[in-house]
Parts: structure tokens; C-alpha cells; sequence
């Protein structure tokens, strides 16, 4: 069998994609007769049509990876991926209907509003963030509503300091969201599986001084992980749940990564879903998989083997 792994793109997050490639690339290396690795370009279509790949992992991650973009193209062409449908990755990729979705169905996430960059033009941006202060309170939580790797976000404190966070976030998108900052344990809950056979990896707690930016993701030192988190058994069994929760509402498929905060009230407040979770040396996922006692050749040669048997998406 000939496994594809897709990696880079354009988007801000290409570099990390290509390392997470690398890494799944060399755990495959030897399960299947063919484990190849390339980027996204005019050559991608005949090299799925023409080329004898029998099944995709598509690593790309932010735009085009994650947004349904790509995974419509496969379903299009008709090779079998691992990952998540494009029709389900296009609402998780939107954290503001993510959110919506999620609240909907009675998971806790923080509360929040979107507000695009032309708004703050036309009716003054002083006055749309003395309103977001009087609404939510400080500390705020700002993002980009679409994106990952923690790219744009900021944790403001101080009134002051606003203008320049929403500066920050605009430059990997127009449209923001801001939500009330939430304190409490930062867990990362990895799910295998789909539907009923989804299961819940042990979490990974991060403690960072600061924010859990691109910088403190990617590049050692900054973080402590803690693989699995300190939790009690009952707190890591809310936490779970949560994520397995978000999995089957959000019908994600294969694996994901929940990222949320226990809070003061043992509340699992769910900040961000991610279906096509990094798998560098840093990553959260790997480190989940280390901690349940899973070989990582192994299971990924599972999702990649199960996404073969399944077949294309019709």
C-alpha cells in the first residue's frame, strides 16, 4: 500500500506542518510498501489520480488543511483519508460556530463575540473596546476566528493594552473573537476514533508563565507539560468526557485534540478544537499517546490502515 502524507501549504503554519509530517512519515516508515511525503501544488490532483496512492493523511495545518478545503478535494478525487469529514472540519475550523455549536449542545466554553476588522473602521475602535471592557470584564482572551497554533492570540490584562492585541490579531485574520478569560488547570485532551469507538487519550497538562503562544508551542523551554496532568481521577474523567463529548457532537472522525480549562468548579470549559492536531517533538498528541502507553508507529499505522478499509467519502 502507498500512504501519502500531505505537509506544508501556505499557510503561517506551514513550517510546523512539515515537521509534523516528518515525524509521521518516519514512525510509518516500514509499516506500508510506500510512505511518501509531499507538499500541495498544481502536481498534487494527477499525483492522487495517476500516481497509486491508496490512502491520504492530510497534515496541512490552518487554511486549506483544516478548513474542509483539502478533505473536499480528496472526497472529490475519491482517495480515503484519515481525518475528519470536509463538511464537519468547516464548522470546527470556525471557532465562533464551533462555539455555537458546542453551547448548544450544552458544553461549557467561555462566552464570547465576533467582530470583524471594518467594524472597528466604521464605528470607532476606542468605542467598540470600551464596550467589550464593560461587557466581559478584564482579562479578555483575543483570536482569530479562524486559525491555529495559537497565531494572534493575546491575554489582556490591562485596558491599555487592547488596541495593540486586536493589531496583533488582525494580522492572521479579519474577523476576532473575544471571550472572557477563564482560570483554571490548561488541559489537552487527544481523542482516537469515531463516533461510539471514540475513545479519550490521558490529558496533558501545560504550565507556561504567560501565554501558550506559537513560540511557547514549537520551540522548547518555555512550557512544562505534565504527561498525564495532575488531576483526580474524577477531575481527568470530566475532562474526558468533555472531549469526547465535543468529538462526537462536532462528528469528528479518526483523531482530534480538545484543548480546554478545568476550572474552580471542576467545569470543563472548552477553548479550542483541533482536527488535524501537530505531531512534532512538542506536540500535545504524541505526548497523550506516550502517556496511554501506546507505540506511536503502531497507532498511527491503525488510523492510516482504517482509513484505507473505510474508502473514499461518497
Amino acid at each position: 500500500m502507498h500512504a501519502l502524507i500531505l505537509a506544508g501549504g501556505l499557510s503561517h503554519e506551514r513550517d510546523v506542518s512539515i515537521r509534523s509530517g516528518r515525524r509521521v512519515q518516519e514512525a510509518l516508515r516500514g509499516a506500508f510498501d510506500q510512505v511518501s511525503l509531499r507538499d500541495v501544488d498544481t502536481e498534487l490532483i494527477p499525483t492522487l489520480r495517476f500516481g497509486g496512492v491508496d490512502v491520504v493523511w492530510p497534515l496541512l495545518h490552518g487554511s486549506s488543511g483544516e478548513d474542509g478545503s483539502l478533505q473536499a478535494l480528496l472526497e472529490l478525487v475519491g482517495v480515503p483519508y484519515v481525518g475528519t469529514t470536509s463538511r464537519a472540519a468547516r464548522v470546527a475550523w470556525n471557532k465562533a460556530v464551533a462555539k455555537a455549536v458546542m453551547m448548544r449542545a450544552g458544553i461549557d466554553s467561555p462566552d464570547y463575540v465576533t467582530l470583524p476588522q471594518s467594524l472597528f473602521r466604521e464605528v470607532g475602535a476606542e468605542h467598540v473596546l470600551d464596550t467589550v471592557v464593560a461587557r466581559f470584564g478584564l482579562p479578555v482572551v483575543i483570536k482569530p476566528a479562524r486559525g491555529g497554533s495559537a497565531l494572534g492570540i493575546s491575554i489582556v490584562e490591562d485596558r491599555d493594552d487592547l488596541a495593540r492585541a486586536m493589531v496583533h490579531c488582525f494580522a492572521y485574520g479579519d474577523v476576532a473573537l473575544i471571550e472572557r478569560a477563564v482560570k483554571g488547570v490548561e488541559l489537552a485532551i487527544s481523542v482516537v476514533g469515531t463516533g461510539d469507538d471514540a475513545r479519550a487519550l490521558p490529558a496533558v497538562e501545560i504550565a507556561v508563565e504567560g501565554t501558550y503562544d506559537y513560540d511557547a508551542r514549537y520551540n522548547p523551554g518555555r512550557v512544562e507539560y505534565f504527561a498525564p496532568a495532575r488531576l483526580t481521577p474524577e477531575q481527568a474523567e470530566i475532562a474526558a468526557q468533555a472531549a469526547l463529548t465535543v468529538h462526537r457532537t462536532m462528528e469528528l472522525r479518526d483523531l482530534s485534540r480538545v484543548d480546554l480549562i478545568l476550572d474552580a468548579d471542576n467545569r470543563a470549559q472548552v477553548i479550542d478544537i483541533n482536527i488535524a492536531p501537530g505531531m512534532t517533538e512538542t506536540s500535545l498528541f504524541p505526548q497523550a499517546a506516550e502517556a496511554a502507553g501506546l507505540d506511536l508507529g503502531t497507532l498511527y499505522q491503525e488510523l492510516v490502515d482504517g482509513a484505507a478499509a473505510r474508502g473514499p467519502v461518497a
